[in-house]
């Protein structure tokens, strides 16, 4: 990948802004795109096997975590052109998605999802370079945790 530049860099921030103005909104969609392409991804994360509820606070958490996380891997390819996760961090996340059995595929549903949501959240704002530059990110963050799974 090339050089991670400053415009991807400030797409991503100002996007994930607007993007947590309707938050619980957008944590929903994210959920109801991942179980529609992969239904038995409810097995995967606790709070899903009931479906996707508005009202689950783990649900929300979730989905909050992983987006942040990925802007602030954008973030962290501007400045230092890689993503290097913290060690408490890496070892943790190795570890979950080991257990869970995450594979390369359903990496790739979710950041489908992510960019869905995101180009929804954005509407008339959206752009294929917003859609790239989050893309560069996810993919740099998967890249680090499935390095965290080889590992754990």
């Amino acid at each position: 990948m090339g050089a991670f530049t400053e415009q991807q860099e400030a797409l991503v921030k100002s996007s994930w802004e607007t993007s947590k103005q309707n938050i619980l909104q957008h944590n929903v969609m994210f959920y109801k795109l991942i179980l529609e392409k992969v239904p038995e991804a409810k097995n995967m994360f606790s709070f899903l096997s009931d479906g996707v509820s508005e009202s689950d606070p783990k649900l929300k958490a979730h989905a909050e975590k992983l987006f942040q996380m990925t802007h602030d891997a954008a973030i962290e390819l501007r400045v230092k052109g890689e993503v290097s996760l913290e060690a408490a961090t890496s070892k943790h996340l190795g570890s979950v998605h080991s257990q869970k059995g995450v594979v390369d595929p359903q990496f790739a549903v979710l950041k489908e999802a992510m960019l869905k949501t995101i180009k929804e959240a954005m509407g008339d704002k959206w752009s294929d370079e917003l859609g790239n530059a989050w893309g560069a990110a996810y993919d740099e963050l998967a890249a680090a945790i499935k390095k965290a799974m080889t590992s754990a």
